[in-house]
């Protein structure tokens, strides 16, 4: 029996729809998006609330009530009630609807599979990869009153929010690390942030990033292309949404606005900022409005006034 399974190449052929019918889902489409009662079997919020939101095109869900999120194939993972972290179980899970409803995909990864064993050496590591796993450790000792945050006037109860702190050692020493937490609040990393920008190079980048790293036999890795950052806090679909640059997840913006939200980017006024509001907008503006809101050279958002702000996005 084939185990040989690509499972990018079929998340994008499954049709989120068909697979939300099979586990007995009542579809209730708009557009690309599907809103409805949470079907998870562990969902524990409101059994009555349409908190349930499923980007059918993209082949993503999220539950506002529950905090659940993911794939199509994470989904499908939950309802049979399986962690959709063992990538052996959500393997057995993927070759289970690859069979159903894409049977063309498996001789294709046959004839893959088999080119790949003639030709190539066994990887060193064949354990799973799980993305964006919760840490097990929090950094300790960080201060929050350092005179960098300060610098940049933030205050000390906005410092305490996002839980802020400069770090005097470890891989983050002499920068400022900030807390990582996915959809469901759990940490999952930090990014540090270097004070000097001045010492910004190519060995010395201005942020540091979560590494790829081997825990117990799988390969943890973050990618910021599933990350939304303080995208835990939204507990139910947006009517304005605000994007500054940062881990801005497209799959999980278009998942956090209700059918006519608005998202509203809003990055820094220099050449990165224009760079990261050209790649966004594309990707977002096939699900909802969005606009990018455009700040003056060398400004950023916390410049801003919330008077300001406020007219700016027309709210």
């Amino acid at each position: 029996m084939n185990n040989w399974i690509d499972f990018k190449e079929l998340r994008s052929k499954l049709d989120f729809e068909a697979v939300l019918r099979h586990y007995k889902v009542e579809v209730r489409r708009k557009g690309d998006q599907h809103h409805g009662f949470c079907p998870l079997p562990s969902h524990q919020g409101k059994k009555n609330s349409p908190s349930f939101s499923a980007n059918l095109k993209r082949g993503i869900f999220q539950c506002f009530g529950c905090g659940a999120k993911g794939n199509v194939l994470e989904f499908a993972g939950m309802m049979q009630k399986v962690d959709v972290t063992d990538g052996r179980a959500l393997r057995d899970i993927a070759l289970e609807l690859q069979r159903r409803f894409c049977p063309e995909l498996g001789r294709a990864d046959e004839k893959r599979q088999s080119k790949a064993e003639n030709s190539a050496p066994e990887p060193a590591n064949t354990g799973p990869i799980v993305v964006n796993a919760p840490l097990d450790f929090e950094l300790k000792g960080l201060d929050p009153d350092h005179p960098y945050l300060r610098g940049r006037d933030f205050s000390l109860e906005t410092i305490a929010h996002f839980g802020l702190g400069f770090c005097s050692r470890g891989l983050l020493k002499d920068r400022v690390a900030i807390p990582l937490h996915d959809q469901k609040g759990r940490l999952i990393g930090y990014a540090g942030r270097v004070i000097n920008d001045a010492a910004v190079c190519e060995e010395n980048p201005r942020y540091r990033f979560p590494s790829k790293r081997e825990r117990e036999g799988k390969t943890l890795e973050f990618r910021k292309t599933r990350f939304l950052y303080n995208g835990f806090r939204i507990k139910a679909p947006a009517q304005n949404l605000v994007v500054v640059e940062g881990f801005p997840s497209a799959d999980l913006i278009a998942a956090s606005v209700n059918p006519g939200g608005r998202v509203w980017v809003m990055p820094d006024g220099d050449e990165s900022g224009e760079r990261f509001a050209e790649s966004l907008l594309p990707k977002v503006s096939p699900h909802c409005f969005v606009r990018w809101v455009k700040l003056e050279a060398g400004k950023q958002p916390t410049d801003l006034p919330e008077e300001v702000l406020k007219a700016r996005l027309a709210l």
